[in-house]
């Protein structure tokens, strides 16, 4: 069941509701035009209404295209150029512009209620045909499900194909390792377009049968008051939330939750301590990536260590060569939307005769058999939970007419694990953070964006002239 708060109203829906609606949202898909294998780019926020369109695209045996509702028109028209969609589910009306603008051929663009009639109004339904006609076929395991957007380990993003066995593999884990059961009930704050929310989040509660809570964004009265309300046993969260919920002085109020888990980003060990002393039990720190979903868990029934990710998931490997951490299993993607090359740099070949394992780019140690999480062999800046390549604000904010130079890269924060940092070099008059924010605003999203900005004479480079961002100045 999901209980959805889109305002201050909101009501149950019964799994019975919420199949028969992505049945009917299924079959107008396909009397729309659109046929298995199609590409939908999906963008919309935390709602019953967008999980119906999700899944009934999905039962439709279209592929996916889960895209952030902060992107900017840039960030959008990658996407659409890249996998060519024949269709859009999308809120946000300048994003359905935008769709239609980067388009190259004919993209049939609705909203998140799937009103075809309206996108297509002159549409002549064939004899007989209802608007709860379901697909005749259902997708095979191997058929993909998702492409899902990430810098990955190299390049610019982007997009990992999941198949439908991925999906399943992943959850099933995620779901045995927490023992997730019918009677527990989620409260979800994670944007449901990121893996996390709706790879975790999402597709677990509907495999355990379970129920949840959608809140339409993050907010730590929000959360603790849906808790309360709804007798919740369960929390996800990345660990700025994990910060607002301690700073906010309620979190003791958590405290009948069974499980609470951090991921997409590490936790510092004195965050960890501190939410810990106020939730029900220890916060379970877990790994994954948009590449392979979950990969490794603190145990359930064990001792959870701070700053560390745990053990493999169940029917997931993992090994250490020269400490980057490679992982196989049923949870990995094949490889990524028509990129024969870096699939070639994202795979090792096995020497057992097994499959071949991902690198993940993360460097690790193994400490009493829990993986730990070093740092990362990319320069991938984790904030608040998202990825964010440095070379593409750096694009970006060297177009400002009072940069010179310019290098971006993380710094640590308590709050967000990470903070867009950028180096400057200027010609006297260098732009501040606010002007650097209201520069790239129509660029970039909001979590890309620098929030310090640190003025310098000159950017470290080795011999070859490239910037060597682990000596820049602290």
């Amino acid at each position: 069941m999901w209980f959805d708060v889109p305002d201050a109203g909101g009501r149950w829906w019964t799994a019975g509701e919420f199949d028969d609606a992505t049945g009917r949202v299924a079959g107008r898909l396909l009397r729309a035009g659109l046929v298995a294998g199609d590409r939908v780019v999906w963008s919309a926020s935390s709602s019953v209404t967008a999980l119906v369109a999700h899944v009934g695209a999905l039962r439709a045996g279209l592929v996916v295209v889960p895209v952030n509702t902060a992107y900017s028109e840039r960030e959008l028209a990658h996407v659409v150029k890249d996998v060519r969609p024949a269709a859009a589910i999308v809120e946000r009306a300048d994003h359905r512009v935008w769709i239609e603008r980067a388009s190259t051929g004919p993209v049939l663009v609705v909203g998140p209620d799937v009103d075809v009639t309206e996108a297509i109004p002159d549409r002549q339904d064939p004899p007989g045909a209802t608007t709860d006609q379901l697909p005749s076929n259902t997708p095979s395991p191997d058929d993909p499900a998702l492409i899902c957007f990430t810098s990955g380990t190299t390049g610019t993003p982007k997009g990992a194909v999941l198949r439908h066995r991925n999906l399943l593999a992943a959850t099933e884990a995620v779901v045995m390792a927490w023992r997730w059961a019918p009677d527990d009930r989620l409260v979800h704050a994670l944007p449901v377009f990121h893996a996390h929310g709706l790879c975790v989040g999402v597709y677990g509660t509907l495999l355990a049968g379970a129920s949840a809570v959608l809140l339409p964004a993050f907010d730590p009265a929000s959360v603790i008051d849906a808790a309360g309300r709804h007798r919740a046993s369960l929390f996800f969260g990345v660990p700025t939330m994990y910060h607002r919920l301690v700073a906010s002085g309620r979190a003791d109020e958590l405290g009948s939750l069974r499980l609470c888990v951090s991921g997409s980003a590490p936790m510092s060990g004195q965050l960890h301590a501190e939410a810990s002393a106020h939730l029900g039990s220890p916060v379970l720190e877990r790994y994954g990536m948009t590449e392979t979903l979950m990969n490794t868990s603190n145990p359930y029934d064990g001792v959870r260590r701070a700053g560390t990710v745990g053990f493999p998931l169940p029917a997931v490997e993992v090994m250490l060569d020269d400490d980057e951490i490679l992982v196989r299993g049923p949870n990995v993607f094949d490889g990524y939307w028509e990129r024969p090359e870096a699939n070639r740099e994202a795979f090792a070949p096995s020497t057992d005769g097994g499959p071949d394992w991902f690198r993940t780019g993360d460097r690790g140690v193994e400490s009493d058999g829990y993986l730990v999480i070093r740092g990362r062999s990319t320069e991938l800046i984790i904030t608040g939970g998202y990825n964010v390549y440095p070379r593409e604000v750096e694009d970006v904010l060297a177009t400002h007419p009072g940069v010179i130079e310019v290098a971006v890269s993380g710094t640590p924060s308590e709050e967000w694990g990470e903070v867009v940092t950028a180096w400057i070099v200027s010609d006297g008059s260098p732009p501040t953070a606010d002007d650097l924010a209201a520069f790239t605003e129509a660029s970039l999203a909001d979590y890309k964006r620098p929030r310090v900005v640190r003025v310098v004479d000159r950017l470290p480079r080795n011999s070859l002239g490239k910037v060597v961002r682990s000596q820049l100045p602290s």
